[in-house]
C-alpha cells in the first residue's frame, strides 16, 4: 500500500490545499486514493470526500485506541491503491504541550507513514530553513519525506527558498503551489465552508481541475505516489458477521444544515446491523418509511433556522416519530433542531421542532472546546450506565432558558478538567452537544441497535 501523510508546520499553513490538490491529480491518474483527517475536525473530511471521490476518515490517537486507529485504516482501504492522510494542527502538536499524544506525528508513527510537510511561503525567505532544519532535528525517529512549500510568490520566489534550504537540509523538496484564488475555500465562524455546500455546483468541478492542474505543474507527483506505507494493510480475512443487513433503519439527516458525522460510526452501524436513510430536513416534507430510528448529527442549522423552522411537515413528521416511542439520538446541530427555539446572531427567535424544552442561542465565541471522556450515569439508548467512551465538543451556542431534563452523561473536559452533566434524555431521545467517536467503544454501536430494534411496535426477531 503506498501512502504519506500531509503535516504542517503550524495550523493554517495550507494542509488541506496541498492534501486536496494531490487528491485530485492522482484521482485523474486513475489512482484511488483512501483519505483520512487527523483529529476531529469535520469539514476538512467533508472536502477529502469530495475532491477523492471516496469518504474520509478521522483517525484520531487520543479518541480512539491503536487498535480502533488501525482497524479504521483496514476497513476503509481493502480496495484502495493508497492512503492520505491530512494531519491537523502542527506535526507535533497535541493533547498538550509535553506529549505527542492526539498529534499529527503520533499517527505517521503509529501507520508507518512518511511525512510530508508544509509550510507557509507566503512571509519568508532563507528563514524557511531554519525552520525546516528545527523540523528535521526535532524528532528523528520521525521520516520527512519531503517539503512543499504553499502560497509561494513566483517562480523566483521559489528558487530563492530552494537554494536556502537545499544548502542547509537534507529533507527534499517535493514541489510548491502559488497564492491562487481558484482553490480557496471560504471560511466562517468553525472553519472553512461545508463540502455539502460546494457539491453540485460548477464551481466545485472548476475547483477540482485547478487543483490537479496545479498539481501537475508544481509538484513531483512521481515522488509523491512511490512512497510507501509501511503498515500491512492486507484486506481484513475475518469471518463475515452472521448478523442480519438492514436489521433495522436508521434514518439520518444529512444536507447543507446536517453534515458532522463521524463515517466509522455508520461503518460500525453497519457493521450490527443497520440500514442508513438519508433523509434532509431542510428539503423533505417527512421522513423516510420505515424508520427504527434517527440520527440528528451536527453541522449548522443556525444558517438555515428559517428554512428549518418553516419547514412545518417534517417538524410534525419528527414529533410524531418520537412520540411514537421510536430512539433519537441527537449530537450538538441535532439537538438544536430538537429544542424549541434557536435565536440566531441577528437576534431573531426562530421554532424549532419543540422536542426539547431549550431555548437556544447562538453565541459569538465557543462555549465549550476540546477532547472529552464521557461516563454513562444511567442506562441510555448507546449503553448502560457505567459505559465510558471519548468525543469532542466544540459548538458557538448555549441552552439560555433555566428549561431541565435528566442527564445520562457526566463529562470531563480533557484540557480544562471541567466536570459537568449533559447528555439530555426525554423518552427515548438522547441529546448532547458532544460528538462521539464510537471506535472509542465500538459496542455502543450495538446498543443503538439493540434499542432501535426493542422500540418497534411491529414484531420482529431481534438480538
Amino acid at each position: 500500500m503506498k501512502g504519506f501523510l500531509v503535516a504542517g508546520t503550524a495550523s493554517g499553513v495550507g494542509k488541506t490545499t496541498v492534501s486536496l490538490a494531490i487528491l485530485a491529480a492522482m484521482r485523474r491518474r486513475d489512482i484511488r486514493v483512501q483519505p483520512f483527517k487527523g483529529g476531529p475536525d469535520f469539514l476538512d473530511t467533508g472536502h477529502l470526500s469530495r475532491i477523492s471521490g471516496r469518504t474520509a476518515r478521522n483517525l484520531d490517537t487520543w479518541m480512539l485506541s491503536a487498535e480502533s486507529n488501525i482497524s479504521s485504516v483496514m476497513d476503509a482501504t481493502h480496495d484502495a491503491d493508497a492512503i492520505l492522510v491530512e494531519g491537523m494542527m502542527g506535526l507535533f502538536d497535541g493533547k498538550s504541550g509535553d506529549s505527542e499524544i492526539g498529534s499529527s506525528a503520533e499517527i505517521a508513527k503509529l501507520l508507518k507513514l512518511s511525512v510530508v510537510l508544509v509550510l507557509d511561503a507566503s512571509k519568508s525567505a532563507r528563514s524557511l530553513a531554519a525552520v525546516v532544519l528545527g523540523f528535521e532535528m526535532f524528532d528523528r525517529d520521525l521520516s520527512l519525506a519531503g517539503i512543499i512549500l504553499n502560497r509561494v510568490a513566483s517562480e523566483r520566489h521559489y528558487q530563492l527558498l530552494k537554494t536556502a534550504i537545499l544548502d542547509t537540509c537534507k529533507t527534499p523538496i517535493l514541489g510548491w503551489l502559488p497564492r491562487e484564488s481558484s482553490i480557496s475555500i471560504p471560511e466562517r465562524h468553525l472553519g472553512l465552508q461545508t463540502s455539502e455546500e460546494t457539491i453540485g455546483r460548477e464551481e466545485s468541478a472548476l475547483q477540482f481541475e485547478a487543483l490537479a492542474k496545479l498539481a501537475e505543474k508544481h509538484l513531483d507527483l512521481d515522488r509523491l505516489t512511490a512512497l510507501e506505507c509501511g503498515l500491512d494493510l492486507r484486506p481484513n480475512t475475518q469471518i463475515a458477521s452472521s448478523i442480519p443487513q438492514n436489521l433495522v433503519r436508521i434514518g439520518v439527516a444529512r444536507d447543507h444544515a446536517f453534515s458532522f458525522y463521524y463515517e466509522d460510526n455508520f461503518d460500525l452501524l453497519r457493521q450490527n446491523g443497520a440500514g442508513i436513510i438519508s433523509f434532509s430536513p431542510l428539503n423533505d416534507s417527512k421522513l423516510p418509511p420505515d424508520l427504527d430510528a434517527l440520527y440528528l448529527g451536527g453541522g449548522f442549522p443556525e444558517l438555515y433556522a428559517s428554512q428549518l423552522g418553516a419547514n412545518i411537515p417534517m417538524l410534525a413528521s419528527i414529533r410524531a416519530f418520537i412520540s411514537a416511542g421510536k430512539p433519537v439520538y441527537a449530537e450538538c446541530g441535532g439537538m438544536i433542531y430538537l429544542s424549541s427555539t434557536l435565536t440566531t446572531a441577528d437576534g431573531i427567535t426562530h421554532p424549532m421542532a419543540g422536542v426539547l424544552p431549550f431555548s437556544m442561542e447562538m453565541t459569538d465565541k465557543l462555549v465549550q472546546f476540546g477532547y472529552v471522556t464521557v461516563q454513562f450515569t444511567r442506562d441510555s439508548l448507546l449503553g448502560p450506565c457505567g459505559t465510558t467512551v471519548r468525543g469532542h465538543s466544540f459548538h458557538y451556542s448555549r441552552i439560555a432558558n433555566d428549561a431541565s431534563l435528566p442527564t445520562s452523561y457526566s463529562v470531563n473536559y480533557s484540557l480544562s478538567g471541567k466536570q459537568q452533566a449533559e447528555g439530555y434524555v426525554l423518552g427515548n431521545v438522547l441529546a448532547s452537544y458532544i460528538h462521539l467517536h464510537f471506535r472509542a467503544n465500538p459496542a455502543i454501536a450495538g446498543h443503538f441497535i439493540s434499542a432501535s430494534c426493542n422500540a418497534r411496535t411491529a414484531s420482529t426477531i431481534c438480538p
